[in-house]
């Protein structure tokens, strides 16, 4: 279930009541600020949660967003739901596309093909991000992390062929022979299938 739109702090203040309505009632409730997802057992749980969220933002004069606001299951493929970056579905948690291309567009702005710096310079410019965009989204599916290091590097490598005044967009099976995964660890890149791997041992 989903919802409204003022601003974070007056959500957080005005929509408190509501937070302890759904407590009382026993239902989990997980909101961020105007946005939030009640989790049930049942249809019928789910039914009822939504008539009270309803008669409440009806009467304190708000209403629900069309389009955020269903029910599903979310265990079940194209019933999931997004929720702060994240799209949970199947049981599995997946970054959410707008992030995915939000992620991609601040790679791009890093790495074109015109910018004039070291490789050195870039990779130093570009593993602040990285490593905030991975602790935020750690619990996504591996598979994602894996994509998105091969995204990264053939920006990269292009950037390479650029200053090597090679044509290309670095996509050979030349340029990664040149220029192999290791040769971008070695210098310092921060990579994100390494560290799910990491943190997944270390738990």
């Amino acid at each position: 279930m989903r919802s409204i739109r003022p601003s974070p702090l007056l959500a957080n203040i005005y929509l408190h009541p509501l937070d302890l309505i759904m407590e009382q009632g026993g239902y989990k409730m997980v909101r961020y600020a105007d946005d939030f997802v009640i989790l049930c057992r049942e249809a019928e749980e789910a039914e009822e949660a939504l008539r009270r969220v309803t008669a409440w933002t009806t009467a304190n004069g708000l209403t629900l967003h069309p389009d955020k606001t269903r029910m599903g299951d979310a265990r079940e493929p194209g019933q999931g739901f997004e929720f702060l970056g994240y799209r949970f579905e199947g049981g599995r948690r997946y970054v959410r596309k707008k992030s995915l291309q939000a992620f991609k567009d601040k790679v791009r702005v890093k790495t074109g093909r015109t910018r004039g710096d070291s490789l050195d310079r870039i990779i130093g410019d570009l593993n602040p991000m990285l490593r905030g965009w991975f602790a935020y989204f750690r619990a996504a599916t591996p598979f994602t992390f894996s994509t998105l290091d091969g995204f990264i590097r053939r920006r990269l490598r292009s950037i390479l062929r650029k200053q090597a005044k090679r044509p290309g967009r670095g996509r050979t099976f030349e340029d990664h022979r040149r220029w192999p995964n290791v040769f971008f660890a070695d210098r310092g890149l921060f990579t994100l299938k390494a560290a799910h791997e990491s943190a997944s041992d270390s738990r």
